[in-house]
């Protein structure tokens, strides 16, 4: 059995658009792959189908009812904040320990393939004491690092790949996933950041892409990531 801890360097970067495009790819290969969201804020009940998790749902095959939801997203938050934030307006919190053993067990189940995806950027805090750094360390999954290609993403990822080396982490892969409406070139923003994370692989993933071309670059960051 494989596990992927999916990251990023922040919020509507791309996590949910590469996990899904994994799940799809692996699916199409006849592999019995889980994903799960564990922790979302800016959950709406009412529009489910465009949330994070339904769209992880609905590249499992699986329907978005109030049973699949909570399977893979026990933490859920209405306001679109940071975890600790979301859940203090709601007088809750996240259980840390609770999180770590939920992921846990979710990778120990029998699956071909097991991905998590987090939630925000590496360093967005889940309570008053833990961030999603933590919850990483935890687990010591190989990690998929989500990136843009806006302006200023380059020094987002340098610095994030530097946080995650240096607490000795595994980065699998760095993904950069195209900005909508973004003025800085796809290829040249991956070059880039190439040049400085020598040792890691990078693919630079566009938004709109035909089967074929999606495909091989799916097919590529699963072998990469150890999913094959």
């Amino acid at each position: 059995m494989a596990g992927l801890f999916v990251t990023s360097t922040g919020t509507g970067i791309g996590k949910t658009f590469v996990t899904a495009g994994l799940i799809r790819y692996l699916r199409a290969e006849g592999r019995n792959v889980a994903a799960f969201k564990p922790v979302i804020s800016g959950f709406d009940p009412a529009q489910v189908d465009n949330s994070d998790t339904g769209i992880l749902l609905s590249a499992l095959g699986l329907s978005a009812n109030e049973a699949q939801i909570e399977r893979i997203s026990p933490w859920r938050f209405a306001a679109p904040l940071s975890p600790d934030m979301a859940a203090a307006r709601e007088n809750r919190s996240v259980d840390f320990n609770a999180l770590v053993n939920f992921s846990k067990s979710a990778l120990s189940a029998a699956n071909d393939a097991t991905l998590i995806e987090g939630v925000g950027g590496i360093m967005v805090p889940l309570d008053r004491t833990h961030t999603v750094l933590d919850w990483m360390k935890e687990l010591d999954l190989p990690l998929l690092l989500v990136v843009g290609s806006y302006l200023g993403s380059i020094s987002h990822t340098l610095s994030a790949v530097a946080v995650l080396r240096q607490q000795g982490l595994k980065l699998a892969m760095i993904v950069v996933s195209e900005s909508e409406g973004s003025t800085v070139s796809l290829d040249e923003t991956a070059g880039t950041i190439s040049r400085f994370a020598r040792d890691v692989g990078i693919v630079a993933l566009p938004r709109k892409m035909n089967a074929a071309d999606a495909g091989g670059a799916f097919g590529f960051i699963a072998d990469s990531c150890g999913l094959l």
